[in-house]
């Protein structure tokens, strides 16, 4: 569920969170990679397209808690209050709608 939270909350999360202070949390709890770690500090200087790729890795992962570490990731940082806010409160049909629209773009190969 959390994993189409932040696939519906992409373009959100690109504007307006630096996930620089995550990285390292991220990294530590086995989430991503010494290669990705190291390829997204490269990156340090364009928060949105570091932000994109994280999600993107993310998305791509085969961890069944990859968005569960990213969301206590976003928990610890107090000025996230908001986003946290708008995870949690995020309504059932919004995910349903989501899901319905994934399952069209599949079937036409969008």
């Amino acid at each position: 569920m959390l994993k189409l939270k932040f696939r519906k909350l992409h373009t959100t999360m690109v504007d307006g969170v630096d996930v620089g202070n995550f990285i390292g949390f991220l990294f530590q709890e086995g989430v991503i990679s010494h290669d990705d770690i190291t390829a997204l500090r490269r990156i340090s200087s364009d928060p949105k397209q570091q932000c994109a790729e994280l999600l993107s890795k993310l998305h791509a992962s085969q961890s069944q808690q990859a968005f569960i570490k990213l969301y206590l990731a976003i928990k610890k940082e107090s000025h996230l209050q908001w986003l946290i806010d708008r995870i949690d409160n995020f309504s059932h049909q919004s995910l349903i709608e989501l899901l319905q629209q994934m399952y069209i773009n599949d079937q036409t190969g969008d």
